[in-house]
């Protein structure tokens, strides 16, 4: 049985966990019809399993993290059967996703479980949930695209389109490219990019990263976000809502039209939504900072087969206090632009790097103070432009949410796919007992730019 040392990075994942939230990405998808578990489950083996030892290997701690091989492993293990109760639409099946959110995988196998439902809106759906341990968001969307087939696409090479609107690709521009070299070198991102040749320099850190110190700035110097009813103590119950799919080119051409991005557009509408909703709730209402995570892998080369985690993480401030529409978007529009030339993602990777070989109750206290400074977290994927298939069913839509960690209780997901947007959110129940409220805020907010 073979062991393989946990690199500090996905230790730190791990480590995460706790009871109010769990560091695990999980994802609905629904199709034309049921799945076929045989045909599934062959999918898993060959494109999966095969080519990534993770999804067959357990967590271990023995004086450090480890992943394990499992003895007499079998795939069909981590497939289960789900049932909807009545009348088995979206409204039930958001329940049930939101339930197996808060649900802990067991450190006795591998860190992922597929759940099949053989009956949903007339066709069929499945839960995805894998640890972030394993890899991160954009990679774990990767290998679950690598298992649909396209008549266009050889089956085991379709990726998510490489877009600078479409996602968080290209979110930090240069910058981050820059630093790629970097980044893929774990130690010598946590020296070089940190700093640590003395480690208690401020100032040696800022002047090694870039020469504009905005990216420590803001990693380590900002205040704790604005205290509205988003924020506060968790509970251990999560729901979760995601919107009718909608036009990619409807919110294309109207971004263009105002001089502004897909991505622009898209977050001063959520930014709008969450005004509105403040405001119903007779919240504080000011900005908030959103935590984004931005791919830092090359899209257009290889996964390597032992994954991993490597994206940068970036605060962004979404204009909620600011009252127009246009005002929101234009603010919106300025602020990612300053984001694009920041290196302050890459400067994140190494800090979380570091915080993987400290001890639990130092990573625990990082966590907590780097979580304060934000509101939720928001995620970005670009999918297939064109509709793929999934051991012989069509895959109609999908979303999924990364973790929120610390004390965030607000996950936005953007996934596009087909030439269509869904929107979905995952919160805290006892924080935002109504999400399906904002869902519809959000509606109103993105009708009203698009129609401007």
């Amino acid at each position: 049985m073979g062991r393989h040392r946990m690199s500090a990075v996905d230790a730190a994942w791990l480590r995460m966990d706790s009871p109010e939230n769990l560091m695990v990405v999980t994802s609905a998808q629904w199709y034309d019809k049921p799945l076929d578990r045989a045909k599934v489950a062959a999918l898993l083996e060959e494109r999966m399993i095969d080519l990534f030892p993770r999804f067959s290997q357990r967590a271990v701690d023995d004086h450090g993290l480890w992943w394990e091989d499992v003895e007499d492993f079998d795939v069909n293990d981590r497939l289960h059967d789900l049932v909807l109760p009545e009348p088995a639409g979206r409204a039930e099946l958001e329940k049930v996703v939101g339930d197996q959110v808060s649900v802990p995988l067991s450190w006795d196998q591998p860190l992922w479980d597929i759940y099949l439902i053989d009956r949903y809106e007339g066709g069929g759906a499945a839960i995805f949930r894998m640890h972030h341990a394993i890899a991160d968001g954009f990679s774990l969307v990767r290998v679950l695209l690598s298992l649909t087939d396209d008549p266009d696409v050889e089956p085991a090479n379709i990726a998510p389109a490489i877009e600078d609107e479409a996602g968080w690709v290209a979110l930090a521009g240069d910058a981050v490219r820059g630093a790629l070299s970097l980044a893929t070198h774990p130690m010598a991102t946590s020296k070089k990019v940190l700093g640590l040749a003395n480690p208690m320099s401020l100032v040696d850190l800022g002047h090694t990263v870039v020469s504009d110190t905005a990216a420590i700035g803001k990693l380590l110097l900002l205040p704790p976000d604005h205290h509205t009813v988003l924020k506060g103590p968790l509970g251990h119950e999560k729901r979760t809502a995601w919107t009718d799919p909608f036009s990619f080119d409807d919110v294309k051409n109207s971004a263009h039209a105002s001089g502004a991005t897909i991505n622009d557009l898209l977050l001063a509408a959520v930014a709008g939504a969450l005004r509105t909703y403040l405001v119903r709730r007779r919240s504080v209402v000011a900005d908030v900072r959103a935590i984004v995570p931005f791919n830092l892998r090359p899209l257009d080369k290889p996964l390597p087969a032992n994954l991993g985690n490597q994206f940068g993480l970036v605060y962004l401030a979404l204009p909620v206090g600011t009252a127009t529409h246009q005002e929101r978007l234009a603010h919106m529009k300025q602020r990612m632009d300053a984001i694009k030339k920041s290196a302050e993602g890459v400067v994140a990777f190494g800090i979380l790097e570091i915080l993987g070989k400290a001890p639990g109750a130092v990573e625990d206290l990082a966590i907590k103070i780097f979580t304060s400074k934000g509101t939720g977290v928001m995620t970005n994927v670009p999918g297939p432009r064109h509709p793929v298939t999934l051991a012989g069913s069509r895959l109609l839509g999908t979303i999924g949410w990364g973790p929120t960690s610390g004390d965030l209780g607000l996950g936005v997901a953007i996934f596009s796919y087909a030439d269509e947007i869904t929107v979905g959110f995952c919160v805290d129940k006892g924080l935002i007992p109504d999400v399906e409220v904002l869902r519809a805020d959000f509606m109103d907010e993105l009708s009203t730019l698009l129609n401007h």
